[in-house]
This record gives C-alpha cells, sequence and structure tokens, in this order.
C-alpha cells in the first residue's frame, strides 16, 4: 500500500499548498495523537522542536493545537536540531517527538519528521496507520473538553541537548587550541552548534548562524560545501564543520580545504572502529553510496550492505543486522553507539575526538579514491514519469552499456518533485552518455 502524506523521511513540501498548510497540521497533530495517546505505556506527552523557517510560527501553533484536542500534552521546544529531538523524546519518556522541517531544502518548504517514544522514526507501518487516521472525520478523534492536553515551553532545550551529547565522551575531552569554523546553514544548530565546541574550549568561527526566517540553506550549509571550504583557509582553521537546516547532515572541509562527503566520514569512523575494536557488524550505506566505498571495504573486511535511500531506511537495516554505523552520503551518519538518528554536531565531536592528539583533519580522511560519479536531479510534474515504457527502455539501455564498468540508479525523490538519475564509471564519457540516455527520456 502507497502512503498518501509521507514519504522517504516524514512529510515535505511547499508552505501553504497542499499538504502543508495550518489545516493539514492540525489534522496531523490529532491523527498523530490520537494514535499515540492509546499507547499506555506512556505519558500521553508530545514535544516538538522545529528548524528557523518563517513558516514554523503558522504551522506549528497549528500542530500544537491538533495534538493538545487530541488529549496529548505538548511541550514546545523551539529551534533544535533532529537529532536533539530523537534524543529528548527519549530522555523525557515521551510518547511521541514531532521536528518541523524540511531538513535541506529552501525556505518556503516544511514538513514534519516523526519520532517514536524510542528515539527512532516511526515505520512504515505506523505511518500508514496515522494516514488513516488523517483522513476520518474531525470529529471522531477530538477529546472531551476536560480531557484536553496541556501545553508548556520548554526553555533549555539545547543545552540539554549539548549535554546528552558530552556524557558521551570522556570528561577531560578538550578542544582548547583547536580552531573549528562551523557553518549553521541559518538553521537548527545555530545556538547549540557554536555553544557545543566553545563549551569544550574551542575557537570557534561561526557562520550560517543568523536566521531571518528566509535564509535557512540558501548559499550555506551542507549543501553548499565550497563555503566552508573558502572559510577554513580564510581563518586557517583546523576543520570546517558544515550543517543542513536540521543538523542531521554533516560535510567536512579539512585544513587544506578539501571537501570530506559522508563515504569519506564513514570509511574513517568504521577504519577507526574497527581498529579500537568498536565496530559492530560492519556498516550501512545505501544505493548512493560510492562504489569506491564499496571496495575500500572490501580490502579491509568490513562487512558493507546497501539500504533504500534515507537515513530511515539505513537504521533499520543496521537493527535488523545488529550494526552500529551507516549513513548516506550526502552526510546522514547514524552512530549507533551513541543515537538512533543522523547527527551532524555528534559526528563532528567523534572526528574532533580522532584529532585530540594533534592529528590533522587530512591525515584521517581520504582512505579511498572515489569512483566517478555524476547525479543528476531533473524536476517534473509526475514522479511516475520512471515507469513509463519510453523511460524504462532507456534504462535498461543505458544500464546495458556501463554493465562491468560501473552502475547506474534511478529513482524518485522522496521529498522533492524530482526524479535523480545517478551513474558511476571510471569512463567519463560511457558515464555521461548512459545519464544522457535516460535524461533525454525524462525530459
Amino acid at each position: 500500500m502507497t502512503k498518501k502524506y509521507f514519504g522517504t523521511d516524514g512529510i515535505r513540501g511547499k508552505v501553504n499548498q497542499n499538504k502543508i498548510n495550518g489545516e493539514m497540521f492540525f489534522k496531523f497533530g490529532l491523527a498523530a495523537g490520537t494514535y499515540f495517546k492509546n499507547q499506555k505505556k506512556f505519558k500521553q506527552t508530545a514535544i516538538i522542536a522545529k528548524d528557523t523557517r518563517l513558516s514554523g510560527y503558522s504551522l506549528e501553533p497549528a500542530l500544537v493545537s491538533g495534538l493538545a484536542s487530541a488529549g496529548m500534552h505538548v511541550y514546545t521546544l523551539g529551534p533544535l536540531p533532529t537529532n536533539g529531538l530523537a534524543m529528548l523524546t527519549k530522555k523525557m519518556k515521551a510518547n511521541l517527538g514531532i521536528m518541523i522541517t524540511a531538513s535541506h531544502n529552501p525556505y518556503y518548504d516544511n514538513g514534519l519528521k516523526l519520532f517514536g517514544p524510542d528515539g527512532l522514526k516511526l515505520s512504515d507501518k505506523i505511518e500508514k496507520k496515522i494516514e488513516k487516521l488523517i483522513d476520518i472525520k474531525i470529529v471522531k478523534n477530538l477529546s472531551e473538553p476536560k480531557n484536553l492536553g496541556r501545553v508548556k515551553r520548554l526553555e533549555d532545550a539545547n543545552d540539554r541537548y549539548i549535554k546528552i551529547l558530552k556524557k558521551n565522551f570522556p570528561s577531560n575531552f578538550c578542544l582548547k587550541g583547536m580552531k573549528i569554523v562551523i557553518d549553521c546553514a541559518n538553521g537548527a544548530a545555530y545556538k547549540s552548534g557554536p555553544k557545543l565546541f566553545r563549551s569544550l574550549g574551542a575557537k570557534v568561527f561561526e557562520y550560517g548562524a543568523s536566521p531571518n526566517g528566509l535564509n535557512i540553506n540558501q548559499n550555506c550549509g551542507s549543501t553548499f560545501p565550497n563555503k566552508i571550504k573558502r572559510l577554513v583557509k580564510k581563518h586557517n582553521a583546523h576543520i570546517g564543520i558544515s550543517l543542513d537546516g536540521d543538523a542531521d547532515r554533516i560535510i567536512i572541509s579539512d585544513e587544506k580545504g578539501n571537501i570530506i562527503d559522508g563515504d569519506q566520514i564513514i570509511a574513517m569512523l568504521a577504519t577507526r572502529w574497527k581498529r579500537k575494536k568498536i565496530l559492530k557488524g560492519g556498516v550501512i550505506g545505501t544505493l548512493m553510496s560510492n562504489y569506491g566505498l564499496q571496495n575500500y571495504f572490501k580490502s579491509k573486511k568490513i562487512r558493507f550492505i546497501r539500504a533504500d535511500v534515507g537515513d530511515r531506511y539505513v537504521k533499520e537495516k543496521m537493527q535488523k543486522n545488529n550494526f552500529n554505523l551507516g549513513g548516506e552520503q550526502s552526510g546522514h551518519i547514524i552512530l549507533g553507539k551513541f543515537a538512533t538518528t543522523g547527527d551532524g554536531l555528534l559526528v563532528a565531536l567523534e572526528v574532533l575526538f580522532s584529532m585530540r592528539k594533534g592529528t590533522k583533519a587530512s591525515q584521517l580522511f581520504n582512505l579511498f579514491k572515489l569512483t566517478p560519479q555524476i547525479l543528476e536531479n531533473i524536476k517534473v510534474k509526475d514522479k511516475s514519469i520512471i515507469n513509463s515504457n519510453k523511460c524504462i527502455i532507456a534504462i535498461k539501455k543505458a544500464e546495458k552499456l556501463i554493465k562491468n564498468n560501473g552502475r547506474m540508479l534511478v529513482r524518485k525523490s522522496g521529498t522533492e518533485p524530482k526524479v535523480r538519475i545517478m551513474g558511476e564509471s571510471s569512463n567519463i564519457n560511457l558515464l555521461q552518455n548512459c545519464i544522457n540516455i535516460v535524461k533525454k527520456s525524462i525530459n
């Protein structure tokens, strides 16, 4: 059964259109609250955090109203990274955590990411149950007046999150003498990111930390890595850390200005964890993980399994195989030893911990050679175009051409009206030709 509202990572879309508006957020809150208030072992409590989009001011009250109308007590946390919300959902023993965000998308998009009491993103099964409740007449889910939920603001959510992060490391962990550039993407980590690193003694140069509601991800953050590269050189910093709008992604620049993507970060972490004997099972990547990463793990005798794109699917496969490390090329990285979902600041701490004795960032990374990869994102009116005969024939033709010399992957975006075409091969001309064959069948 195809889901009506939820995509690969919650609900996302353009504000005040279709499902991203006050009316729908009330319905989402009412439906989610109705489902979770019946989970008796918890406190009938929901907590809500958000990124810095202007639309959060109109969507959050509607969501709160829906939850309270269902009889759920609600805590609002304000701007907070997504994994901070996940961690506090578990810590506070809430039934439900909701992050209002569109992650790396522009300001005019928004959405929801939902977490259960275990701090994990909701399964497809639970999302489908909530969808059924969304489409029921509102009056059927409304609580009696005496059973309405209460709403309270929690002012110290970022401090609580920082405290949890730091507890994962030795109390003597110190970054004194280290110069760090951080690009917060004018998003959810604009407070917690700089504060965290300063609290550990680092000299911090902060950028993308002046959100105005409209500048989230605008020419900054993990989707614009050239900015952190320039800033590292400008400040002669030891490392640059670039986050996205809800801070669940990280891209790094080493001290030489080399951009380190998620695959290279995962390679470093897996190698280090294996050496320290804390790597459990192996590593989960995705269909988008670079072929060079797969070959590197093979050479190091580290098990590597691909999951569908989306950190929720990575986490599900980590659980199934009992692995404690997984992630995506985009910088979604899950440290299963510490967290239930991607966390850019947590990954940054793990990298910085590896550098604490004077190791340079450039010495940690670039452990394997990336197989050349081309990714084309094609805007479409209807993503099901990839199921048309014309497109299917083109994909088969491209796959036949590149066989034994690389690979092709064509998929619908789970979060945007786009078809994503990815190809990998050391033969650049062949790769571009195969990409073009598929591209022409979509345009």
